[in-house]
């Protein structure tokens, strides 16, 4: 790239986010430095908002002054503060009065710019590698750094990782600010980034493989930059799973949530379960805020941010695909969508955070009506460390619940019932007015029931058998045994029936 010997260069917003500076330095570009008033009455505007992008290129403009003073070259602030127009309108009608030349990162302004006419400089990339790049190695999840603090990492995998430091140094102000003007910088060349969300105090950014949250006082308190990436690409063939589990990802599951703590590594799961429909030959496609999962190019991504979810409901229901990830469901808005879409015959892949599988399922109870459950979820997949811990299947039946003993009392309930034993753990159903998720059995398995009752009972009656059926324990005695069966025993059972929160029900053998 040679010298380029300019006169009076205009610069926009993009070219002071864009580092201008340093074309200065290196001598790259050559000429006086002009700004408008109206750009710097913006910049004003917006960082007074606590936009995180405004105090950068404020920033940037006193770094100009500094390097046009130490290289002997103009520097100006040009024009009156305007309020009518957008400032790029008022900038271009500057120049075509006083025939400057507009310098820019920006492509729609460079297009404009060819079609009026206009003289511009369009800023292409200075060859240099990201000075955070450094801190990470295989092994690094996410870099965390704030003002006044050394810069940690989190190293290791999902649910197995140790927090270093990666400095003795503390980090000032100036130096985390920036490392957030180079990664901003940095936007338009690296393939697949975006400013994904700015926010009063915030920024989030997805750069490359890299997802990066700038936060700035008052939002906190000191400029902090967390960037994070993923260590762990995994195909569904490498989880091991229950072939059970295998076989209703392919043949049942449609309304799928997957649950787990924050770090367990429920995205990476999401993005292999994505992947793995892809391959099957289903059309996937994904709802993210902000979007970072990692996926190939035949699956669409769509951001929440740059959408409203009536927008997002319309073109998945126009567009019909087999599955959506919906990553990181948190409002009543998340979840009003996926049941809209489940409902409307879509299937859904939710993503929540959750400290175990049946919390998952509270967060839908109070926001659908019971019967409409089953349809919506069928299958919870619980992460921990990395790999399915648990997964629970939904089905609705109608039965007296567990812990209510008159047969009048049969209603409507959602079994919830763990994948790998068959077991029921959990009902649903409506109790009065109140919509209540109940254990069958206190955390104590069937089979471990079923076992402690016949101890029990065989001491007494050592031809009688125990089984689990709809929800209660049958102690099935022979007809030439029944007279064993004493008020001892019977005591025996009751207490066991209050304690566990089940029923016993006595039969004789046919």
């Amino acid at each position: 790239m040679g010298i380029r010997i300019l006169n009076d260069l205009m610069l926009d917003k993009s070219a002071l986010l864009y580092g201008f500076s340093r074309y200065l330095e290196r001598g790259l570009v050559n000429g006086n430095v002009l700004i408008h008033k109206t750009l710097i009455a913006e910049l004003e505007r917006e960082s007074n908002e606590g936009l995180v992008s405004a105090e950068i290129a404020l920033d940037e403009v006193r770094r100009i002054k500094e390097v046009t003073e130490r290289i002997l070259v103009g520097f100006e602030i040009v024009g009156e503060d305007s309020k009518r127009g957008e400032t790029n309108e008022i900038i271009r009608e500057y120049c075509i009065e006083k025939g400057c030349v507009i310098v820019t990162a920006d492509e729609i302004q460079r297009k404009i710019c060819e079609i009026m006419g206009l003289q511009y400089y369009f800023l292409q990339p200075l060859d240099q590698q990201l000075s955070f790049e450094s801190l990470f190695d295989n092994e690094t999840m996410s870099v965390h750094i704030k003002e006044d603090t050394v810069p940690r990492a989190k190293k290791g995998k999902p649910g197995n990782w140790k927090f270093v430091n990666l400095s003795d140094k503390p980090l000032l102000s100036k130096d985390v600010k920036q490392i957030a003007n180079e990664i901003i910088n940095s936007v338009r060349f690296i393939k697949g980034s975006f400013i994904e969300i700015e926010r009063k105090g915030s920024l989030i950014i997805q750069l490359g493989n890299y997802r990066v949250v700038i936060t700035r006082p008052p939002l906190s308190d000191g400029w902090e930059i967390t960037i994070t990436k993923p260590v762990v690409r995994k195909r569904l063939e490498e989880y091991n799973l229950d072939d059970r589990l295998l076989k209703r990802l392919q043949e049942r599951a449609e309304g799928i949530i997957i649950a787990g703590a924050p770090g367990m590594g429920k995205t990476t799961f999401a993005q292999a379960l994505a992947e793995y429909y892809m391959r099957l030959g289903k059309i996937v496609k994904t709802i993210e805020s902000p979007r970072d999962m990692h996926l190939p190019p035949d699956i669409t991504q769509y951001s929440k941010n740059y959408a409203e979810i009536g927008e997002l409901h319309d073109i998945l229901l126009l567009s019909r695909p087999d599955y959506t990830v919906y990553d990181e469901m948190r409002n009543d808005e998340d979840f009003k969508l996926y049941v809209d879409l489940r409902l409307a015959g879509v299937g859904m892949i939710g993503v929540v955070h959750a400290t175990s599988p049946i919390d998952a399922i509270h967060r839908f109870v109070n926001r659908v009506d019971i019967g409409t459950i089953p349809n919506i979820l069928d299958t919870i997949i619980f992460i921990h460390s990395g790999n399915v811990s648990k997964v629970y299947t939904l089905e609705m039946t109608v039965k007296v619940p567990a812990g209510l003993k008159e047969a009048d009392l049969a209603r409507p309930v959602v079994e919830i019932k763990d994948l790998a034993t068959g077991n029921t753990e959990y009902e649903i159903y409506v109790f009065g007015e109140q919509t209540m998720i109940v254990p069958v059995s206190k955390g104590i398995s069937t089979s471990n029931m079923e076992f402690k009752i016949s101890k029990i009972v065989n001491n007494v009656i050592p031809g009688a058998t125990v089984k689990y059926e709809d929800g209660e324990y049958v102690i099935i005695i022979p007809k030439d045994e029944i007279g064993k069966y004493n008020r001892k025993l019977v005591q025996r059972l009751k207490r066991l029936e209050k304690k566990n929160n089940i029923r016993i029900k006595i039969r004789l053998a046919d």
